[in-house]
């Protein structure tokens, strides 16, 4: 099994960045394919960006495209979500997740069996 814990959240002005990070243990990562998602107070959770297990490939939610990076450091066990031009919008507990894979598919359907903690982001106006 993997574990994934989470940093890197906090208090930011709008328009500002962060970068959250999702650090494994217990297994390689090179195994999963990793998602990002969030969830607002009152709201559902909803998928933020993937990122495959082969390629690296990437998917994003249409609200956070262009502003939001997904990537992968597989040496070093982790996932980074580079978050540019942050909006009030985007506040909400970000969590990471895994779910080990055989294939290049990334999206907000995969089972994501494994998840992280949870990290606050809150963006003030």
């Amino acid at each position: 099994q993997v574990q994934l814990v989470e940093s890197g959240g906090g208090l930011v002005q709008g328009g500002g960045s962060l970068r959250l990070s999702c650090v494994a243990s217990g297994r390689t990562l090179s195994s999963y394919a990793m998602g990002w998602f969030r969830q607002a107070p009152g709201k559902e959770r909803e998928f933020v960006a993937g990122i495959s297990r082969y390629s690296g490939r990437t998917k994003y939610a249409d609200s956070v495209k262009g502003r939001f990076t997904i990537s992968r450091d597989n040496a070093k066990n982790t996932v980074y979500l580079q978050m540019n031009s942050l909006k009030p919008e985007d506040t909400a507990v970000y969590y990471c997740a895994a779910d080990i894979v055989y294939t290049d598919y990334v999206g907000p359907d995969l089972r994501y069996d494994y998840w992280g903690q949870g990290t606050q982001v809150t963006v003030s106006s």
